[in-house]
């Protein structure tokens, strides 16, 4: 207890000399020196003040790796030959795994490249709810429920920030489609937006301290989220207590004076060639020259600007992280990151893995078996050191001992355009010439192997899918390779859901891949094989069809008039879907293994709780198979008798535990109580009503084992 106190004080002396610091520095500044803080003078840099010591400052994207160099005044590559990255697996695999410690490795050697890049800020993790199956920006995203987005992106904030790299958390708020993002207005009750969209902001911000926000690109009520009062002023800065700096994405500002009183504090990537005339620029000095804007405001603004630059040690930088690049240690995070990603959905026969030992030989099938992904997703694309494909990988590996018949199966007939899917229009074209050489290969292998899904025509920044189904004719493919060969593997590698209904009943055997990384084909060959065993579990619902998914059930997606109104409400994903007792594909929550669990004891340390106690609930999990593995042990809470509409259930905590053949656990976890409650709009406050909650423990939203039932007082 002395040690807190004294480590309290010190921090707090700390803060207050900082404070000193950066309240003397104001005090030297021109108001042009001032404004110069408050926006970009490049692409990715805001200026330097010399004359003060004040360096420059520099941005790169970055959700799962360092972005290559980009010229200082437009969009093209530089071409620098040294600034390859490690690329991870984007942001719902990193969920898939359900594992905070991979997200804090993946945070460390996030901090350590762009460090070694001469980065100050990191614009990820990108934490916006996975609402509708079509948004192209899902793959960057984590989940569909808040506390694993939440869980995740804390992790991974503390771990960057400790290598003096700010977090930039994305997209403030509710940019949930690609649509229209420009321009769309949404609107959401009061309680969806307190249960759903806003606990990862919010813990962000005070569990994993995230030193700066980026403004999303919509409205949000009526007014653009870069000028939005209630979410800039009331929510981040007051109930947050959010001291860092609030950013619009590239291009999100629309005004000056407004912009400025309602908490906007850097102004980034506008489309004007003149700096100058960038809304916080001349624009910024004129109107407090008016007296439009106090003066107070813009020293608020410069100080949140220096306080995260005095977070990162830019002021000490022979304290400051040096970093590094691309070392083995990166690259082993990346191919643990896509092996522990990877869901295994169906395995009929217990065809994987595959024993080689008896395999002679196997069919390789399919474009993503050769394709390369990380160069793609716009702000997301990563100039990776290197990029293992799924064949070159089982090659590598097994081609001394097992012949690889490898054909195309489908051939991409997709064109990217920023900003339109039109590219995905017409992509169902069948090639029957290609279907007919992989059905050849298929017949004369001993097992065939599809690698199909989508690639970054589809899961990308600033455009929709059109929609969920599998393009390229590959549903065709899969139909007549199983046909010719029963020993089937279809590989998924895609970053949002898609249409399986017309594959799973053809084919024994479905691994979910995702977009792997650098490392892809390494991790899913010893996925395929056994060297790996799959542990990941769906971080989203997997709908039989898009007419199942809520926004799209009720008509309100991407909505009418360049307005869209959530009226799902705090039903999404599998909120809906167990609570409408729909039955989808893949449940949340959802992954088989090589090896079997067992789980059981499950109990609390007490029968009843008061509101501001925690809840201690502890369970036996025993590996009663013959090979090493993980379970993701979920807890689910349900309200029955409550004052107003709650879920059927809701992901309330979740452990992964690793366990060798035989061995058992004991875990505990723990709930407070006051995370139980629902938002009360009619009180304008959280309420945990009295009464019975039931808690259930399963491995997805729809495989609970047992249940305990508490009351609160």
């Amino acid at each position: 207890m002395v040690f807190n106190i004294c480590a309290q004080q010190t921090a707090s002396t700390v803060n207050r000399v900082t404070e000193q610091k950066i309240h003397h520095l104001i005090s030297q500044m021109t108001l042009q020196e001032k404004a110069s803080l408050l926006h970009g003078n490049s692409k990715f840099y805001v200026a330097a003040i010399k004359r003060l010591g004040i360096p420059e400052w520099a941005l790169s994207d970055g959700p799962h790796g360092v972005r290559a160099e980009i010229n200082r005044h437009d969009w093209a590559y530089a071409g620098w030959t040294n600034d390859s990255a490690t690329c991870f697996p984007p942001g719902t695999a990193l969920a898939a795994t359900w594992n905070p410690t991979l997200a804090y490795k993946q945070g460390l050697v996030l901090g350590e490249e762009a460090r070694f890049r001469k980065k100050d800020i990191l614009l990820g993790p990108g934490i916006n709810i996975i609402r509708t199956p079509l948004c192209g920006r899902n793959f960057e995203y984590m989940s569909e429920d808040p506390l694993l987005v939440s869980k995740m992106a804390v992790a991974y904030i503390k771990a960057l920030q400790s290598k003096d790299v700010a977090a930039s958390v994305k997209h403030w708020l509710a940019n949930n489609q690609e649509a229209h993002r420009d321009s769309i207005d949404v609107t959401m009750s009061e309680r969806a937006l307190r249960e759903i969209y806003l606990p990862a902001f919010k813990a962000s911000v005070m569990e994993g301290g995230a030193y700066t926000v980026m403004a999303a690109y919509n409205r949000f009520r009526g007014e653009w989220c870069s000028e939005n009062d209630y979410l800039n002023r009331q929510l981040l800065r007051k109930e947050f207590n959010f001291k860092g700096v609030l950013m619009t994405d590239w291009s999100a500002a629309h005004s000056t004076v407004k912009a400025a009183l309602t908490g906007l504090d850097l102004e980034m990537g506008t489309d004007k060639k003149d700096y100058h005339e960038w809304y916080f620029a001349d624009p910024l000095i004129k109107a407090v020259e008016e007296g439009k804007v106090p003066v107070s405001v813009v020293d608020e603004k410069v100080g949140n600007v220096l306080r995260v630059m005095f977070s990162t040690k830019m002021f000490n930088e022979e304290k400051r992280s040096r970093g590094e690049m691309n070392t083995p240690e990166h690259q082993q995070a990346a191919y643990h990151a896509a092996a522990e990603a990877a869901v295994l959905l169906q395995n009929k026969g217990n065809l994987l893995p595959l024993h080689i030992d008896k395999i002679r030989s196997i069919a390789i099938i399919g474009d993503n078996a050769t394709r390369k992904h990380c160069s793609g997703g716009l702000s997301s694309e990563i100039k990776a050191l290197y990029e293992i494909t799924p064949l070159r990988a089982l090659q590598q590996k097994l081609g001394a001992r097992v012949k690889i018949n490898y054909a195309q199966g489908y051939e991409k007939q997709s064109t990217f355009a920023e900003g339109n899917s039109t590219g995905q229009s017409g992509t169902d074209k069948v090639d029957w010439k290609l279907i007919e050489e992989a059905v050849a290969i298929a017949r004369e292998s001993d097992v065939a192997i599809i690698f199909g899904g989508l690639n970054h025509d589809f899961d990308t920044e600033s455009s929709d899918k059109e929609n969920m189904d599998l393009p390229y004719g590959q549903e065709v493919l899969i139909q007549e390779v199983a046909k010719a060969n029963p020993n089937t593997v279809v590989v998924i590698i895609a970053g949002s859901p898609v249409k399986l209904s017309g594959i799973v009943y053809r084919v024994p055997a479905i691994l979910w891949a995702w977009f792997g990384g650098m490392e892809a084909g390494n991790a899913v060959a010893d996925l395929l094989i056994g060297q790996v065993n799959p542990s990941g579990k769906l971080p989203f619902t997997l709908p039989v069809s898009l007419t199942q998914s809520p926004a799209h059930a009720l008509g309100n997606y991407p909505g009418r008039n360049l307005q869209v109104n959530y009226e799902e409400d705090i039903l999404v994903g599998y909120r809906w879907f167990d609570t409408k007792k729909i039955q989808p594909q893949f449940p949340f929550g959802y992954g088989l293994s090589y090896t079997d669990f067992s789980i059981s004891h499950f109990s609390t340390d007490k029968p009843g709780y008061g509101k501001n106690e925690i809840i201690h609930a502890r369970f036996t999990i025993k590996n009663t198979g013959k090979v090493y593995g993980a379970e993701v042990v979920q807890l689910y809470v349900s309200d029955p008798v409550c004052s107003v509409m709650r879920p059927e259930k809701e992901l309330k905590a979740f452990e992964k535990v690793f366990l060798k053949p035989g061995e058992t656990k004991t875990v505990e976890v723990q709930v407070k109580v006051a995370d139980l409650a629902f938002y009360d709009e009619s009180k304008k406050a959280w309420n945990t009503e009295a009464g019975e909650y039931i808690l259930q423990l399963g491995n997805s939203s729809r495989s609970i084992f047992q249940q305990v039932k508490i009351s609160v007082k």
